[in-house]
């Protein structure tokens, strides 16, 4: 895709003094970072990077990519209610995969138990880059769905008003009057509220779990702050006249302080807990032996957890390949074709790496043509996949070994590139070659098997330089962005 920004790109002297006011602007609004060298303090922040400019995206695309995320939803929250499913799916990983695999014992414990929860939320984000066809034109293709701890939906809210004011500045009041209002935060606090209301107890909290070195702690603020103001708003109206309060906690503190009464109600520091949120417990490094234990009090709880166990495997990399096959969406949607048809045309091609001729076959296609292929594995938060060299090397050890099992093969997906300049804490502006990737944040409550809210609630558009193969905003590697739809 072509940009518009072309000459403004090649103005140095303008870019430096446009860049000083989107920054000015940034830290106005609240797009912020703490920083790496005090992750625990907000005595001192940053603003997080961006883009100067926003990108171009097809508005087909756009919409497409909302069309489809209540189907997402849908999806997302029957694999999770399938539990031969997720057993039958996740058999050879869990054999290889220490991480899933004691994910999936926590799984069957509660299984084994009975489910104390009868409320569910589900906060998704589903991610996206734009496939560049044969004839030129972009095609939209999946590259994962978030279940756990789906960031960046409280700083999305808060570019848009960033980029206006750059073309506002530029005299562009009319480009500036296209970028879309975007308020991710508003609507992942309404499902937190809706799953609060319907837990039944109007003194009860919202417990966020969260990662004692925090740097992303304002998106997180964000959504604590909506639930803060939601007896002021007209978009909620609980059952309680009166705020939503939530409380901050790691795992370490739900370990020393957490219980559960003889009704499976959990209580933290003596005060009832309606939802727990995680925004930590997705890597195997966020899990000491007391963390472990600690997640299964929670998942072992009658509060709403967002996300339960079993969508959080429901969002594992095998999953996703597992769903890409044949007459799968159709066992999982009974009747519902229309939706069916909508989620596989955002479907890149997805092999399993399972010992066996299938396994086999796919490994001797990316080993013969390694550019058209991504090596992942079942790991969140970025920085994770494998391309290139690295994947080759990678699928020479793993040809003859059981440890394949715990990856999985994607076609690469290749977009157009474009020129942008990323606004960095620290580094000069630079023009860059650039690809964005475009999620969708979803939000689901079931109560029992009563699905009562499901909807799409803004769009999160990260860019990065061509150079960086893997990694997102948390990773260091992307930046925030907003969509200009073209």
């Amino acid at each position: 895709m072509a940009t518009n920004w072309g000459s403004l790109l090649q103005d140095k002297q303008q870019l430096e003094e446009l860049a000083r006011q989107a920054v000015d602007r940034a830290l106005a609004e609240g797009v912020l970072l703490r920083t790496s060298q005090e992750p625990t303090s907000s005595e001192v922040v940053s603003y997080a990077p961006f883009t100067l400019f926003p990108s171009l995206v097809p508005s087909a695309l756009l919409e497409q990519a909302y069309a489809v995320q209540m189907d997402f939803n849908l999806l997302v929250d029957a694999v999770s209610q399938n539990a031969a499913f997720l057993e039958q799916t996740l058999s050879s990983t869990i054999k290889q995969d220490d991480f899933t695999a004691r994910l999936f014992d926590i799984h069957k414990q509660v299984l084994k138990e009975g489910i104390a929860q009868t409320v569910f939320l589900g906060l998704n984000r589903s991610d996206y880059m734009f496939q560049r066809s044969a004839d030129g034109s972009p095609a939209l293709k999946q590259i994962e769905i978030n279940t756990i701890s789906a960031s960046f939906g409280g700083l999305a809210s808060r570019t848009p008003a960033v980029h206006r004011h750059v073309l506002s500045v530029l005299s562009k009041t009319k480009e500036a009057g296209k970028i879309l209002s975007n308020n991710p935060s508003k609507g992942l606090a309404l499902g937190i509220a809706k799953a609060w209301e319907l837990y039944g107890s109007p003194n009860a909290l919202v417990l966020l779990i969260a990662q004692e070195k925090e740097r992303n702690i304002f998106d997180q603020r964000a959504i604590e702050n909506e639930l803060l103001a939601s007896i002021h708003s007209l978009w909620l109206l609980p059952i309680f006249p009166r705020n939503i309060h939530v409380i901050r906690r790691t795992f370490e503190d739900i370990s020393e302080k957490g219980s559960l009464d003889q009704d499976r109600r959990l209580f933290v520091d003596g005060q009832e807990i309606a939802v727990v949120y995680f925004r930590d417990g997705y890597m195997p490094r966020q899990y000491s032996l007391q963390n472990w234990e600690a997640r299964l009090l929670l998942e072992r709880s009658h509060a709403a957890k967002c996300p339960d166990i079993a969508t959080q495997l429901a969002g594992t990399k095998k999953v996703q390949q597992e769903l890409s096959r044949p007459g799968m969406l159709e066992m999982l949607l009974p009747g519902q074709p229309e939706a069916v048809a909508r989620l596989r045309a955002t479907f890149a091609g997805l092999y399993s790496l399972d010992v066996g001729e299938e396994g086999d076959q796919a490994i001797a296609e990316a080993l013969a043509a390694p550019s058209r292929f991504v090596l992942k594995p079942q790991r969140e938060g970025g920085g994770n996949n494998l391309y290139g060299e690295e994947m080759v090397q990678a699928l020479k050890q793993l040809k003859d070994s059981e440890e394949r099992a715990s990856y999985i093969l994607m076609e690469k997906i290749e977009p157009e590139p474009f020129e942008n300049c990323l606004l960095r804490p620290g580094s000069p502006a630079r023009v860059v070659q650039c690809i964005s990737e475009l999620g969708i944040f979803g939000v689901y409550v079931r109560q029992e098997k009563t699905l009562v809210m499901n909807k799409h609630v803004g769009h999160l558009l990260r860019t990065k330089a061509i150079e960086h193969a893997d990694g997102g905003v948390a990773a260091g590697v992307a930046v925030l962005d907003n969509p200009y739809p073209v």
